[in-house]
């Protein structure tokens, strides 16, 4: 027969067994945070002129180029950016408002140390046109994903 010490050792160990198992399931659960569908990263799309002379400043980081704002194309705020690593990847960008997609290619920064908030994806018009909205709006909430 085994002693008290013994099944207090071995209550203890199933007791931390328990516990361990009980972390590793929660620290790997990854529920989608926003139900009913979509998924991606929460953020607000805002429209930029990519073209010489227009709102967006200066050539793109990506390329140092200028873009027409007849391609679908994206800036995305500084720690998005991911200090490049995302230049020439496509995006899937989703509108919250109307379940519409569409990808669009990253050609900048918008740049978060330099008043770009850090929750943008700066378009272009082509990008609100395929999605179906009204860049007049100024912002409306989308969510992203890599494509």
């Amino acid at each position: 027969m085994a002693s008290a010490n013994t099944i207090a050792v071995l209550a203890v160990l199933v007791l931390l067994l328990q516990a361990s198992s009980c972390a590793v399931a929660k620290r790997h659960h990854h529920p989608d945070p926003h139900p009913g569908g979509g998924g991606g990263t929460r953020a607000v799309m805002t429209v930029n002129g990519f073209e010489k002379g227009q709102d967006g400043g200066g050539p793109s980081e990506c390329d140092g180029k200028f873009h027409s704002n007849k391609d679908l194309i994206t800036a995305l705020s500084t720690r998005w950016y991911a200090n490049g690593h995302r230049c020439f990847k496509k995006i899937r960008i989703t509108s919250v408002k109307n379940g519409r997609s569409v990808e669009a290619t990253v050609v900048d920064e918008c740049d978060s140390r330099h008043g770009c908030k850090d929750n943008i994806v700066d378009t272009s018009q082509a990008v609100w046109d395929a999605l179906g909205l009204d860049s007049n709006i100024g912002e409306v909430p989308v969510t992203w994903s890599d494509a």
